[in-house]
């Protein structure tokens, strides 16, 4: 997984695998969402994410199963 910020453009782009990007949907008019050839999630942009996200803040925890 890979999480970058570009401040230039206020955009949040999550990767979550390295995969072929097959096809984007439109979640919204700032949302877009990258799907693999099986229908998998391979990222998610986020636009205007300052106003959308809590970017200053982040973490990350992996609990236990």
């Amino acid at each position: 997984m890979n999480i970058k910020y570009f401040q230039d453009t206020d955009t949040l782009y999550i990767e979550f695998r390295k995969d072929e990007v097959a096809e984007t949907k439109d979640l919204d008019e700032n949302t877009l969402l990258d799907l693999d050839a099986k229908g998998n999630i391979v990222a998610i942009t986020v636009e205007h994410a300052r106003d959308r996200a809590d970017i200053p803040h982040f973490t990350f925890e992996q609990v236990a199963a």
